[in-house]
């Protein structure tokens, strides 16, 4: 900070900043998703092409001909529940994967914002508020990839390792069941090595679409996280401001008092970012979450009608990475909120009242900025916070209990 005498630091603060994101940046380059720099390759940029192409085509041979098969084939409506929940999911994880990538400006800015921060950072101390931040994203990051992917992947494992046998006229096939069933009038799932193909690519897509969602929400975490860093150093900063003038006993140089300004502005500019990048994902994850924890919720009922204990065990795994994703979604909304307000809080808390006129007024201007909240919505309607869990929680259930009704 400008305000005490630097210290050299030691470590690399660009590798500290790519080590912050290095697990989102693994996902992301997973599926083509991460966005471009000025230091990408054009045979990188080849290769996320590819990617995206290949992306796309696992997608929509999985979803595809499993609407057909719920439009077209006549059957139950216990059926039909049982295909709606993996449907849903493959459905709104494809439509999160372009949301991705229609964001990728947004994404680069924010994270080209982190690498700025990152290298401004001359003090030890600071550099440590900053690293502790980081392990925060990396630690949600891991959380969110290990229920999603375990759970979802488990899922497509327990029913591709389920056979069932069906007759085709003097015929009796034994067949792998299919994790999301497709129209079998426009692919014949019953014969080899169709089955194993499509179960092969049903794989690769619950991937594909897990990662999305995945990579939606720690990079949310992440960027979360390290505003909540740079609160932290703006908080101090102004501590710092305040005891320094009060021990000098004059008025600090006007350049101290707008380097904090200009941080805050920054703060809240790079906040904006997350918003922007968090919009659209935050209303589809609102919709897929309410739809799918009611369904599993469904589905873990049944298991236990039926005393299915596998299947139990992996639709409660699922259940649970749903909850904690869009639990993470809406408290980052509450956590940006309050970390908007706490500016002006920290403020108020310093020994302002010794400080000259001028320098109050200046301190003043900084908690009107603060007064005014950033949000993060879903889809610019509704504010992600953890009363908005609640609601979700409260409306997946209500259609649950209307399900067990009609069933």
């Amino acid at each position: 900070m400008m305000i005490d005498k630097f210290v050299p630091i030691e470590q690399d603060n660009h590798s500290l900043s790519n080590h912050s994101v290095q697990l989102n940046r693994w996902l992301l380059k997973s599926i083509g998703a991460w966005p471009s720099f000025s230091s990408t390759t054009k045979l990188e940029k080849i290769i996320s092409f590819v990617l995206i192409i290949c992306c796309y085509c696992f997608i929509c041979f999985t979803v595809i001909p499993c609407l057909l098969h719920v439009i077209l084939e006549d059957d139950s409506f216990h059926e039909k529940l049982k295909v709606l929940g993996p449907l849903s999911h493959w459905l709104v994880g494809g439509i999160n994967y372009t949301t991705l990538l229609l964001r990728n400006k947004e994404i680069r800015y924010c994270i080209e914002h982190m690498q700025r921060d990152w290298e401004i950072v001359t003090k030890t101390e600071d550099q440590q508020v900053m690293i502790k931040h980081a392990k925060i994203g990396r630690y949600i990051t891991m959380f969110c990839a290990a229920f999603m992917q375990g759970g979802v992947l488990s899922y497509c494992a327990v029913t591709a390792f389920s056979t069932q046998t069906i007759e085709i006229g003097n015929e009796t096939r034994i067949v792998h069941m299919i994790p999301c069933v497709v129209y079998k009038k426009l692919i014949a799932s019953d014969t080899s090595p169709t089955n194993e193909i499509v179960i092969a690519s049903q794989f690769v897509s619950g991937f594909i679409v897990n990662s999305s969602a995945v990579g939606a929400v720690s990079i949310a975490a992440v960027f979360t996280a390290h505003a909540c860093g740079q609160v932290s150093l703006l908080m101090a900063w102004i501590r710092q401001f305040v005891d320094h003038s009060n021990i000098q006993d004059k008025n600090i140089v006007l350049n101290d008092i707008g380097e904090i300004i200009r941080h805050h502005l920054k703060i809240l500019s790079f906040i904006t970012g997350i918003e922007n990048v968090m919009s659209g994902i935050c209303f589809m994850e609102l919709f897929k979450c309410t739809v799918n924890i009611c369904m599993l919720g469904y589905y873990i009922l049944t298991a236990w009608t039926g005393h299915d204990i596998q299947s139990l065990i992996v639709f409660s795994v699922i259940l649970f990475s749903m909850i904690f994703n869009i639990f993470i979604i809406c408290y980052i909304g509450d956590v940006l909120t309050e970390q908007c307000k706490m500016i002006g809080e920290a403020v108020y808390m310093t020994n302002w009242y010794y400080l000259p006129g001028k320098d109050i007024l200046n301190l003043i201007q900084i908690i009107l900025r603060s007064s005014m909240v950033i949000k993060i919505t879903a889809g610019k309607l509704v504010h992600m916070s953890i009363y908005t869990f609640g609601n979700v929680m409260k409306t997946a259930f209500t259609y649950l209990n209307l399900l067990r009704q009609m069933t």
